[in-house]
């Protein structure tokens, strides 16, 4: 009775754990989604499950997305069917994973993901399925509906649509949440985080990306907890990162994670970029840039935003090696490897990305370059387009001279006679010395080895 009296006075709901909890069920006049918002192969999926005899919901972000008036990526489904029992009646699917199985449904290009109802880790406490900082290190037990949601991160991700009755059923008040621009998480937050340390990763993007002020008892242990972000795999905190970096609100999600201080050792990368004098102003405005690419529906390449991010630490580098007396070239070189080792310290950037990042930086000393061959062999580089727009951003943002950009921009789309006109003769660089034959000119030849072009070696 005191417990209740002091949980009513502060406001706190009482934790629901049983796995027979029982949902609030809000009928389609009582909610703004409408089965027409579900893609077919979604809808057809829950259909042909139900009529199988099973229970199956759209689950998660896609419900999240449309009580928001968001259009959803994707459609996940869940159901008490199990993996063998989904394949049994979708002709076109096929089981995948190993640690916890799923099963993608196939229609024409669209691929839906099942998975059965999940509990919560074990139903009974298993100190050997928790690591010394307490991260669960395995999750694999199938469940009830009220678990699946119980062991889900954040309410509003709790939600479950039935596109038959058009229901949406809530297990916990994450629709209350929803309406109430609050991000709550699910359970005891510090438990919660120390199970799985990304969730306070998640829980920055999500309440940038939505929108949501994030609870504070939700936010409460990120300050003591954030050193476990430290003993999360390299390549899953990369995942994470990435998916905040190209959530469409770059600039909200890293302001909210400089809020938190979750960026400190993590990112070096953000730390140093954006508070460089010269080169922040530029990794914020590619930032900017690659959230309104998003927003018009435009790719987005993860190279071109990472090696922008890190441009201030490249030019830094630059730099400091020339002054030891290298020349520019394997000046560029040097700072570029070590830009990218001091990161790969902390949160490695995959390799799959380099050979990007490197082509972007080593041509744009050679925008510089406006006289002789040298522009016309930049123009036909694979890479100028995004190189150019690299400069152009730069330029933009004080970091490269702007009278530059724009002659490019002009060069680019000007005939050859205007090219002809536009060429800076004291940028052509040194003219490069013909190497003299051993035994003079051959016999017979008229013109000897046909002259060097005036632009000097092409680095």
């Amino acid at each position: 009775m005191i417990k209740k009296y002091i949980d009513a006075l502060f406001g706190r709901r009482e934790r629901v754990t049983h796995k027979d909890a029982k949902p609030v069920i809000y009928p389609k006049d009582k909610h703004d989604i409408r089965k027409e918002d579900i893609s077919k192969c979604a809808r057809r999926t829950c259909e042909e499950l139900q009529r199988a005899g099973h229970a199956t919901f759209v689950v998660g972000g896609a419900v999240r997305d449309l009580l928001l008036g968001r259009k959803p990526k994707d459609f996940d489904i869940a159901t008490n069917a199990t993996p063998e029992e989904v394949r049994s009646v979708f002709r076109r699917s096929r089981i995948i994973g190993r640690r916890f199985q799923i099963v993608h449904v196939l229609c024409g290009p669209e691929v839906v993901e099942v998975s059965t109802f999940r509990a919560h880790f074990a139903r009974e406490p298993d100190e050997d399925n928790k690591d010394e900082h307490g991260r669960m290190l395995s999750d694999n037990v199938f469940g009830t509906q009220a678990e699946d949601a119980m062991r889900r991160d954040f309410t509003v991700n709790a939600l479950f649509y039935d596109p038959v009755k058009e229901e949406v059923w809530d297990y916990v008040h994450g629709l209350k949440d929803l309406k109430a621009n609050k991000l709550v998480m699910i359970g005891d937050p510090a438990t919660r985080y120390r199970e799985d340390p990304v969730r306070m990763l998640r829980a920055a993007r999500l309440g940038a990306k939505l929108g949501l002020a994030i609870d504070a008892r939700t936010r409460a242990p990120i300050p003591e907890l954030r050193h476990l972000l430290e003993n999360v795999p390299q390549a899953r905190l990369f995942e994470e990162i990435l998916k905040l970096l190209l959530s469409g609100n770059a600039v909200e999600c890293v302001r909210m994670l400089r809020e938190l201080e979750l960026h400190h050792g993590l990112l070096p990368l953000l730390d140093i970029a954006l508070d460089d004098a010269e080169a922040g102003p530029f990794a914020l405005a590619a930032l900017r840039a690659t959230d309104e690419r998003i927003a018009e529906g435009k790719p987005v390449s993860p190279a071109f935003l990472l090696a922008a991010l890190l441009w201030g630490q490249v030019e830094r580098n630059y730099r400091k090696f020339e002054s030891k007396g290298q020349q520019p070239i394997p000046a560029l070189h040097s700072a570029m490897h070590e830009a990218l080792e001091v990161q790969r310290d902390s949160l490695a950037i995959p390799r799959r990305f380099d050979a990007t990042m490197k082509e972007l930086w080593l041509l744009q000393p050679r925008f510089l370059q406006r006289g002789g061959q040298r522009p016309y062999r930049l123009l036909e580089h694979p890479r100028f387009r995004a190189a150019y727009d690299f400069f152009e951003l730069r330029a933009a943002s004080a970091n490269a001279p702007q009278e530059v950009a724009k002659w490019w921009e002009r060069f680019q789309h000007a005939g050859a006679d205007e090219r002809e006109r536009m060429l800076v003769s004291d940028e052509a660089g040194p003219r490069k010395k013909r190497r003299r034959r051993r035994g003079g000119r051959k016999k017979g030849a008229e013109g000897g080895a046909p002259p060097m072009d005036d632009a000097g070696p092409e680095e």
